[in-house]
């Protein structure tokens, strides 16, 4: 479709010859005597610039203008002026026109800053259509999940996001993590400056310093040039800071002190950086129990753990896993070009009492597969890989129960069921009662309540071997 320009030109020699100029170079062109039959046309139909006179009769051009940019700060509009108006042109150009062609008009200049502008405007649509695009991508709303636990995280993220609190998302690998923390960026304020993430654990030691704060040239062998660290490319975003648990001592101090002083050096420099840059960590491990080893710092600790956040673990998120599992064979199916609409509920069944290590990846890397190797429309027991279809054969201590004809004690096998589960929430948490109570859905004074009945130390460890 034809570019549509709106002419608002009193001067009818002039109008007439800006109409010809860009109708012959390929626009769909309007012209008016006024401002105020501009204001009617652009009310009537939409137009992709707006070419205006300063001086007008009834309305001039920079009641125009302003009209225009209180219906859509984009809009497109160039002044056309004398000599003798050229200072207020340059006003217009402030309260946002975007650039103003002096009288006599030259048809070369014309069609060139008319050219750039429509390239202008292109571009800024754009760009706003790749960040919806974005923020819908990244959006929590769109994230998958129904099961209390995951509606619990989307409240949290709509609860932070508007803030520049830092941030920590904890979690097992392939829960989400990255997926929260671009969720987060995202809705945030933000959202149009970069997010820029750093896996701490996959890059050495002797690397990430340079790559978290940049180098000056001949800061060490190597340093040919001078490099820009990931905190100066977030600078107005987000960084991302994936695996903190392996990040070493010394490099811990040094990221404390960005997040008191707000403030760095490259390696080599004496410059210091203002770092305006909002910080989401995350991990896999128990931070709590790293402090105790003294692996991580306790103040550096304390310091990111401003706002936790918690992913739960697939096997952990009951409906979820069915409907992921249907969101990936319809993704995948559609990716491949196959027809596969259905998954058994023998399958479904399956995967629910599947323990899913991998979590939600390993759930989206197995409907992969299973896509790419199948040729019917259904996904099948016999399709599932062994080890998880085993799985679901095993019976539970339950089902394997005898019953003698002097009968068993109820009591000391729910006495023995509740003792077992509870050593494992210890295990799973290394042995800290809070995060034990909240896997078992308990009070912590409960928790404390039924350690002290059943006798069990909160060391797991212990409390096997006092058993054993």
């Amino acid at each position: 479709m034809k570019a549509k320009i709106l002419i608002a030109e009193d001067n009818a020699l002039s109008r007439e010859n800006l109409s010809e100029l860009l109708s012959s170079a390929g626009y769909d062109v309007k012209a008016v005597e006024d401002g105020r039959q501009a204001m009617d046309a652009y009310v009537e139909d939409a137009y992709d610039m707006v070419i205006t006179d300063l001086k007008m009769p009834h309305v001039d051009g920079l009641t125009l203008l302003k009209f225009l940019k209180e219906i859509n700060p984009n809009n497109i509009v160039i002044m056309v002026t004398g000599y003798g108006t050229v200072d207020t042109a340059v006003n217009a150009m402030k309260l946002g026109a975007f650039d103003f062609i002096v009288k006599p008009i030259k048809e070369d200049l014309v069609e060139l800053t008319v050219k750039r502008a429509m390239a202008y405007a292109r571009l800024k649509k754009e760009n706003i259509t790749l960040k919806d695009h974005l923020k819908e991508k990244y959006d929590f709303g769109k994230m998958i999940g129904y099961s209390e636990p995951v509606k619990q995280v989307f409240d949290t993220i709509e609860k932070v996001s508007r803030s520049d609190s830092t941030v920590i998302i904890f979690g097992e690998s392939g829960t989400g993590k990255e997926l929260v923390a671009k969720a987060i960026h995202f809705n945030s304020d933000r959202k149009n400056n970069p997010m820029v993430p750093v896996n701490c654990g996959a890059i050495p030691e002797d690397l990430l310093e340079s790559e978290l704060f940049g180098h000056e040239k001949g800061a060490f062998t190597g340093a040919i040039r001078n490099r820009l660290g990931r905190f100066e490319l977030a600078q107005g975003g987000t960084i991302f800071l994936d695996e903190i648990g392996d990040m070493s001592p010394s490099l811990q101090v040094k990221l404390l002190r960005v997040l008191q002083e707000k403030q760095f050096e490259r390696i080599g420099g004496v410059k210091t950086i203002h770092a305006d840059v909002r910080i989401i960590a995350a991990t896999n491990q128990n931070l709590e129990k790293a402090v105790e080893e003294n692996r991580f710092r306790e103040d550096l600790y304390y310091r990111i753990n401003v706002i936790p956040i918690n992913l739960p673990p697939l096997r952990k998120r009951g409906p979820d896993i069915a409907i992921l599992a249907n969101h990936f064979l319809r993704k995948f199916s559609q990716a491949k070009g196959k027809q596969i609409t259905k998954i058994s509920p023998e399958v479904v069944n399956c995967f629910m009492r599947y323990s899913w290590p991998g979590n939600v990846r390993e759930l989206e890397n197995l409907i992969e597969m299973l896509v790419v190797m199948k040729e019917g429309t259904e996904i099948v027991l016999s399709d599932i890989p062994e080890k998880i279809r085993q799985h679901q054969k095993e019976e539970t201590s339950f089902q394997s129960v005898a019953f003698s004809e002097y009968g068993i004690s109820l009591n000391d096998m729910v006495s023995d069921f509740e003792r077992n589960l509870i050593l494992k929430a210890l295990e799973t948490s290394g042995g800290v009662k809070n995060k034990a109570a909240k896997l078992l859905n308990l009070n912590r004074t409960t928790l404390v309540e039924k350690l002290k009945r059943l006798d069990i130390s909160s060391s797991p460890r212990s409390a096997r071997r006092a058993k054993d």
